[in-house]
């Protein structure tokens, strides 16, 4: 497979690359970023997947959340990859919370989106082996974030897939999307109308069913313009019982970046303190 490195920005004495190759899950051409830290030749790297919300692409986090500063003090590798199949020949919609930038990490059934739609097989069989090659001294240990679409995709993700990843944190999630109007629509789109094709990609079903679950590190803010509609938790909550998850109440914060730059360092922390347990 050829995978082409497009940029290298010196950050924090660490490497801010962008690479591009072909997806034979997605059947398009496709892009991700990856931050190695300083001496990433010399030191063994965990992993720390980022999954954006929607309408981003990788530059997002990349370029507005300043997260570089954190992972090179903890030495530490974070991917970054698109948030949906890219191209000419990939549907799309008209809406900007369906489509391209909008995925939901799932694998779609239904046409035309079946094709190009398989976020979920992307990122936990084709494109993990693209990353672990990039990093020279990969520790075999993985966690994973994300934002708002990304955030109910790192949970998600990490629920479905207990035995990967160390632990899991978000920013703003959609923790219920089967009960929310972007979930709902997605969901038709992608799953159709059987309601019961869509509760395996919601977090709070999985959390209900999972036995054993990495801890969960969740941080939204109160005066986020989405959340009474989109982001409400009590029933993830609920069905999560006492199993490891902290949820955070931020006073003022909204769904921006501003929120993610100001609680990133604290998510890496959190990140890395449970890697080092493994």
């Amino acid at each position: 497979m050829v995978v082409e490195q497009l940029e290298m920005h010196l950050s924090f004495q660490g490497e801010q690359r962008k690479y591009r190759h072909f997806s034979k899950v997605l059947n398009c051409e496709m892009m991700f970023s990856l931050y190695l830290p300083p001496l990433f030749e010399e030191k063994e790297l965990s992993l720390i997947w980022w999954l954006s919300g929607l309408t981003c692409t990788d530059d997002n986090f990349s370029q507005k959340s300043g997260f570089q500063k954190a992972a090179a003090d903890q030495t530490v590798a974070v991917i970054i990859p698109d948030t949906s199949p890219r191209g000419d020949k990939v549907p799309d919609d008209e809406g900007w919370d369906l489509g391209k930038g909008a995925s939901f990490y799932l694998n779609a059934t239904q046409d035309p989106w079946a094709k190009n739609y398989q976020m979920y097989t992307y990122l936990t069989e084709e494109l993990p082996q693209i990353v672990y090659s990039l990093i020279p001294h990969f520790s075999g240990k993985e966690s994973i974030m994300g934002h708002s679409m990304g955030g109910h995709g790192a949970i998600m993700m990490g629920l479905k897939e207990t035995d990967r990843f160390a632990s899991i944190s978000a920013f703003a999630p959609i923790l219920n999307p089967t009960q929310v109007p972007w979930g709902k629509k997605a969901f038709t789109a992608y799953l159709g109308s059987d309601e019961s094709s869509w509760q395996e990609w919601d977090s709070t079903s999985l959390i209900e069913q999972s036995e054993k679950i990495p801890p969960i590190l969740i941080t939204q803010g109160t005066s986020d313009n989405f959340y009474d509609v989109q982001l409400q938790e009590k029933e993830f909550l609920n069905a999560a019982g006492d199993k490891p998850v902290v949820y955070k109440s931020e006073k003022g914060y909204d769904h921006s970046y501003f929120t993610i730059a100001t609680f990133i360092e604290e998510h890496i922390q959190f990140h890395v303190n449970e890697l080092k347990k493994l």
